[in-house]
């Protein structure tokens, strides 16, 4: 039923889905920060307007999202150099029922990124919630039954990835190894990442698009607004308490102003409320799980341990909840563990420069390409740095600026496709092509 559902029908419908998540704003925002521990005050200011947003922006492409082309062929392979002896077009179809697998960092945010396109180009879905985070994807559930969607169209599993607590197959692994699923979408580590290439390939040779990890590099050069760049590096860094796959966990700083930026930073760092999600006036909240915090503590200890200066930060908090200091580490070598490894927590790393040849060296030389951002007011070295930089993005003057109408995506080991933007609709459509041969009837 809702494969042959118009796209202007489908743009109605996103809209409508779109209002409701307005007009339950406040519901959806503490459900969120309940789940996952954000500050209530990010969850209101970033995570449901930009959900909102990107059903919005894809409702717009509802009823353009399956358009084709006329393609005239008279080539060797026709036996006709006449262009009118046939009628060639493609048709854009719907790939189908898909899997889609979210994570806890941003459930509510990532279920929009992934029911956004998928509703816009007619396909059907069955979504996996992380075990951590089910609240706020159960409770749109009710609302797309709201909107008006036909039964069907989305369904939502909760529960563990590869297996269940008593060790059966889990949701997760189950959907990459269905014959009945035609696609599936991930967002999550690079390491489930290459699991769910392998089982998709084993099942029915499904593709699969993934938005993986990142190590992201942050280069600050000496003629940047140091200021504005120190701003910058706060917010791509500690936002969501680290738990940021595109976070600049690599901070790059042009040794002229490094312990300017570096002591700036520290201070920035300091005046950050640590406490409870709904306490007012906090910016940091707890981390998802006991699991992440001691992951995170570990590799504090070892940052400590490698001959990285600590400037702020490295203890965990006393009392209820997973928090853990805000944390820089400066003067941090290239071989730690620190630099390399996606810590996904609240652990700045700041490194100095002299070079542009050595920065970008240095900022490529990791397994990922998520994310990256430059700081400079010379235009011809931005845009040198810019074509140099190993990233599906990289902005220039500003950091984690999201929004529906852009690509995102990784080289690398940080995934395949991209979310976003027109790019995203083609993880969701195949390509038919259609000759039709015409008879002469004058």
């Amino acid at each position: 039923e809702w494969g042959q559902t118009g796209g202007y029908q489908r743009s109605v419908l996103l809209n409508r889905l779109a209002d409701l998540f307005d007009k339950h704003a406040g519901e959806l925002a503490a459900l969120e920060s309940l789940d996952n521990g954000k500050a209530l005050g990010d969850s209101n200011a970033a995570d449901l307007p930009l959900s909102a947003a990107y059903l919005r922006y894809f409702a717009g492409w509802a009823d353009k999202s399956l358009t084709g082309l006329t393609t005239e062929i008279s080539g060797p392979g026709t036996g006709y150099t006449n262009r009118d002896h046939f009628n060639s077009y493609t048709r854009i179809e719907p790939i189908g029922p898909v899997g889609q697998i979210i994570p806890w960092n941003f459930p509510l945010l990532m279920l929009a990124w992934k029911l956004a396109p998928v509703l816009a180009t007619g396909c059907t879905t069955v979504v996996k919630t992380a075990e951590q985070t089910p609240l706020s994807a159960l409770r749109v559930a009710e609302l797309i039954q709201e909107a008006g969607y036909p039964k069907g169209t989305v369904n939502i599993l909760s529960g563990f990835g590869e297996k269940t607590q008593d060790g059966k197959l889990g949701p997760g692994l189950a959907m990459c190894r269905h014959k009945g699923l035609n696609k599936i979408a991930f967002t999550g580590s690079t390491s489930v990442g290459q699991a769910i290439m392998v089982e998709a390939a084993k099942s029915n040779l499904k593709p699969v698009t993934l938005e993986l990890g990142g190590k992201s590099p942050n280069i600050v050069f000496a003629d940047a607004d140091i200021d504005a760049a120190v701003r910058g590096a706060h917010l791509g860094l500690f936002f969501n308490q680290g738990q940021s796959c595109c976070a600049g966990s690599r901070l790059f700083v042009e040794a002229s102003v490094y312990d300017e930026f570096v002591e700036k930073c520290s201070k920035e760092v300091q005046a950050r409320v640590v406490g409870g999600a709904f306490t007012e006036g906090v910016h940091h909240g707890p981390q998802i799980s006991a699991e992440q915090l001691q992951k995170i503590r570990g590799l504090i200890a070892n940052g400590k341990k490698s001959g990285a200066e600590l400037v702020t930060g490295g203890d965990q908090r006393t009392g209820d909840g997973y928090f853990v200091d805000p944390t820089i580490f400066a003067n941090v070598s290239t071989d730690s563990q620190i630099w390399n490894e996606e810590i996904f927590g609240p652990v700045m790393c700041i490194r100095k420069f002299d070079s542009i040849d050595q920065v970008i060296a240095e900022a490529n030389d990791t397994d990922y390409g998520l994310a990256s951002a430059v700081w400079s007011t010379n235009t011809n070295k931005l845009h040198h740095v810019i074509s140099k930089l190993q990233a599906g993005t990289v902005w220039v003057n500003c950091y984690n600026t999201l929004d529906a109408a852009a690509p995102f995506g990784g080289y690398k080991m940080s995934g395949i496709g991209r979310e976003g933007g027109q790019y995203a609709l083609s993880n969701y459509t195949r390509v038919k092509q259609v000759t039709q041969a015409l008879s002469k009837v004058f």
